[in-house]
């Protein structure tokens, strides 16, 4: 018998590739934090001596779901500006708020909440937007979750950057920092068309080419910023981006709800990435993603949550959900955007998207063992005839029992195992306090 440091036994292991496989009653052996097998569970016990084993009948394994896009230290303004429409909750609510706490702490802070957060509803990779992204790396590290940290550009100033050329070099210096990292990895996040200007958007396109990473922007979010775009310059931001060679495999499109067929048609052939938010969408009123149209024309379409704050929370369970019935409604057709594909969208499909597909995404031999236990012994998951089924539509977080990432446990029938929760949430609480203090 091999000797080996995990065994998981499931009632179901659904790797997500090869497509539309699952596997009942089945193993996954575990060695230096990649899966080294699957094979059936009787056979399993027979093969491997591993130091920790764990029996799972009732439970489905699924890839580790990567949030293909979020701002992490949001999550301590959650709830702070609801029902308001984009802009106006942005600049009159969010930049101001920024502007007064997001330091540091602030940051430290709030991404490790979020952290905490995805862990519980079964995220094992996040791409992630905001300030002082040096600080999300760090917590990250910490907690043993994968991420993709955003190097932040704007043309103004923030408490990170006085101007372009400053956001670019901290970026440049945190890439290089970081780029021998096994789970910390990086990204350039010009923030919006209508925020960074040509002349930044053109280095970064040269910088990310040289040193092979993507970058991820919020593009075609609202009406109005189609609206405000064609009258500055009259062009859509998608044709201003395209003539500056930036719509490429390398792009991350996020949003995308304002779509010309020629536009979807554009995106597919230049193979940029859409990153669909549809909960953070419909809460902004900000629009929809043609989902379907774009899979259609051969676009690869991942899945994120966005902030905390416009969101208001985390979890992929409740937004491959809202992706798969939004879609539905969007295309007029019931057979729209199946569980399977919802499913992909939360794992390989924001893996391809974020050039990590050769390390996590799916449950395959070589590749880490970034691996989520969902426990279907609940009345609302009961009676199983389609293991998938039952997670994109009826399962909740709650029902995540177990993570790993690089085979490391960081989630332990429920409890964290790399984190303090208490303190987390005193943190939290204490964070409240301060932010509900009118200022002096």
């Amino acid at each position: 018998m091999q000797s080996i440091d995990t065994l998981i036994k499931a009632g179901w292991i659904i790797p997500v590739v090869p497509e539309r496989t699952i596997l009942e009653n089945h193993a996954i052996a575990i060695n230096d934090g990649r899966i080294i097998d699957t094979l059936p569970a009787d056979a399993a016990d027979k093969t491997y001596q591993a130091t920790e084993s764990h029996n799972l009948p009732d439970h489905a394994l699924i890839p580790g779901l990567i949030n293909a896009h979020t701002h992490a230290p949001m999550s301590l303004f959650r709830g702070m500006a609801d029902d308001m429409p984009l802009m106006d909750w942005l600049q009159n609510r969010i930049w101001p708020a920024e502007t007064r706490w997001a330091d540091q702490g602030f940051v430290r802070d709030g991404a490790t909440l979020a952290i905490a957060e995805m862990l519980h509803s079964g995220t094992t990779c996040f791409a992630d937007m905001y300030f002082f992204p040096d600080q999300v790396a760090k917590v990250a590290k910490a907690a043993g979750i994968r991420a993709n940290v955003g190097l932040v550009v704007l043309d103004f100033p923030t408490i990170w950057a006085n101007d372009a050329n400053e956001y670019i070099s901290k970026g440049t210096a945190l890439h290089d920092e970081l780029q021998h990292d096994l789970l910390i990895s990086t990204f350039f996040a010009p923030h919006a068309p209508y925020t960074v200007s040509d002349e930044p958007l053109q280095r970064i396109r040269k910088l990310a080419d040289e040193l092979d990473i993507p970058v991820m922007c919020h593009i075609h979010e609202t009406a109005d910023e189609i609206e405000n775009a064609l009258q500055q310059s009259g062009k859509r931001p998608l044709q201003r981006l395209d003539e500056l060679n930036l719509v490429s495999p390398s792009l991350l499109a996020v949003h995308m709800t304002q779509l010309t067929e020629n536009e979807i048609e554009l995106v597919a052939e230049n193979g940029t990435h859409v990153v669909h938010c549809p909960e953070s969408n419909m809460k902004l009123a900000s629009g929809f993603c043609p989902v379907q149209a774009l899979m259609n024309a051969g676009a690869n379409v991942a899945l994120g949550t966005d902030g905390a704050a416009s969101n208001n929370d985390l979890d992929m369970f409740g937004e491959m959900r809202s992706a798969a019935l939004l879609a539905k409604n969007v295309a007029a057709d019931a057979s729209a955007l199946p569980a399977f594909e919802a499913l992909k969208m939360a794992t390989i499909n924001g893996a391809i998207a974020l050039g990590l597909a050769a390390e996590t995404g799916s449950l395959e031999k070589n590749k880490f063992a970034d691996i989520v236990a969902v426990d279907l012994n609940a009345l609302k998951t009961q009676p199983v005839y389609d293991p998938v089924s039952q997670i994109v539509y009826s399962a909740d977080s709650t029902q995540v029992s177990d993570v790993w990432v690089a085979g490391k446990q960081l989630l332990n029938n429920g409890q964290l195992t790399t984190l303090d929760t208490e303190s987390i949430l005193n943190n939290a609480r204490e964070w409240r306090d301060k932010i509900s203090e009118p200022e002096s």
